[in-house]
């Protein structure tokens, strides 16, 4: 999917960029000096995180500056059609530059789970609606207890997890109450942005779950495309950085 380097409502001066792609990456520490050379010229704040299985973050800064640094992410392997989802913001949300190397660029201490082997099925915003409606469908957030605490979807289960590395053993744990017996349900799963959800999805799937979903582009996307009227979300989304929530 092909994003426009300038995102709309240029009534704020600052915009926000969050973005992540799943991809195999190679000579980190040089990518990473790239990237803090071409940030730091155009004046970039926020947090990159790079590993072998790709990049993860969320800058701000102009519109010219974040157009010229997604033009660098875009050239590296698998990203030319990574997603970003733009906000606006009256000042610079981040204080510093921050591009780290990690061992994962979502941590869930599963070192064998790959999410570039399989994940499970995209499902758009428009169609999130009639599959977390749908009778049996088991919906489960993935995010943090403190961030389901400001809102979450009707009828969404939370984990009450501290980290994200937690989710895993609370899966094992719950599974047999959450699927019961075969066939099993659909299981719909979500996050902040996409990146929890979908590192969660191949966990599943690497447990033997077959018919998994995930909400494509997060909550984030959710609320941006669906129609206030029509949106099953309830509460605001906490989001990690000064403006700690969005509606």
């Amino acid at each position: 999917m092909t994003q426009p380097d300038r995102p709309i409502c240029p009534d704020l001066p600052i915009c926000v960029a969050a973005l992540y792609k799943f991809s195999r990456f190679d000579e980190l520490p040089a990518l990473r000096e790239r990237l803090i050379q071409l940030c730091g010229a155009v004046g970039i704040k926020g947090t990159l995180l790079l590993a072998s299985e790709g990049i993860n973050g969320t800058i701000a800064g102009s519109d010219e500056a974040i157009a010229e640094v997604l033009g660098l992410i875009r050239q590296l392997p698998g990203c030319g059609d990574i997603e970003v989802k733009f906000a606006r913001a009256a000042k610079l949300p981040f204080q510093r530059l921050k591009v780290r190397l990690k061992r994962e660029i979502v941590t869930m201490g599963q070192p064998d789970i790959d999410p570039l082997a399989g994940t499970g099925t995209y499902v758009a915003p428009q169609d999130w609606n009639a599959l977390i409606t749908a009778p049996g469908t088991v919906v489960i957030d993935t995010r943090n207890a403190y961030e389901v605490a400001l809102g979450s979807f009707v009828g969404a289960i939370d984990p009450g997890t501290r980290s994200f590395r937690e989710f895993p053993s609370w899966f094992e744990a719950e599974r047999a109450r959450l699927l019961g017996d075969h066939p099993q349900p659909k299981v719909a799963m979500f996050c902040t942005g996409g990146i929890r959800c979908e590192k969660a999805t191949a966990f599943l799937k690497a447990q033997g779950v077959e018919e998994v979903y995930h909400l494509q582009g997060g909550i984030l996307n959710y609320l941006e495309k669906m129609p206030p009227e029509d949106s099953l979300w309830q509460g605001e989304c906490f989001v990690f950085d000064e403006r700690v929530s969005v509606a």
